[in-house]
């Protein structure tokens, strides 16, 4: 294509976007790139960079609650590791034989047909006897800002130990892995509900 309809395509997809997001102020942002581009590989890989930086793919924001809370944020700690660690927003006492909804302070967004899968950090289950009573939590894509819970990630976890564990603010305890997911034939046809609350909603 011309570069002149290289550009009217590329605004249309700036106004579009940003459209979609509810913010008008992208689309002067990005009309650099309608003047600074010569050609259409350039042209494309512009509008690509600018796409990533719109729109949110997944990642992790903190709950209204813990706002104000100074944490660290799920993150992982090398470059080929698959889980991002959870960290404690504060301290914790695990009792034995005792199960505990213990906060992260933490919700997760993702794209559909995505989920995120909360494991325990094997140091807390080989060294201080510590499980996640479900073994994996399933996080969906609709949990995120729900209207029960505002998606808060709670890990459910079971002290198999004898003694109380305490458990200071910042310890590492779960790993958060994105997955995709598959369906079955003829699942488009099954009619869905809409997530209307939190724990143990999508078996209402």
């Amino acid at each position: 294509p011309h570069r002149d309809d290289l550009k009217i395509l590329i605004n249309n997809k700036i106004v579009s976007i940003a459209s979609e997001l509810g913010s008008r102020r992208y689309q002067e942002k990005y009309k650099l790139i309608l003047t600074t581009t010569s050609d259409k590989a350039e042209f494309i890989s512009a509008f690509s960079c600018m796409r990533r930086k719109l729109m949110k793919l997944r990642g992790f924001e903190k709950i209204a609650k813990y706002a104000e809370v100074d944490f660290k944020m799920p993150e992982r700690k090398t470059q080929k590791s698959a889980g991002y660690d959870f960290c404690l927003p504060e301290d914790v006492v695990l009792e034995p034989g005792k199960l505990q909804l213990v906060p992260t302070g933490v919700k997760a967004y993702m794209q559909d047909g995505e989920y995120l899968g909360m494991h325990i950090r094997s140091s807390m289950a080989v060294k201080k006897h510590i499980m996640l009573v479900n073994n994996v939590g399933i996080i969906d894509a609709d949990y995120y800002n729900n209207a029960d819970n505002e998606g808060h990630i709670m890990l459910a976890l079971l002290n198999t130990g004898d003694e109380a564990l305490a458990l200071p603010k910042g310890e590492c305890v779960a790993q958060g892995i994105f997955y995709n997911y598959l369906v079955a034939d003829g699942d488009e046809d099954i009619a869905k509900n809409v997530r209307g609350g939190g724990f143990g909603s999508t078996s209402k």
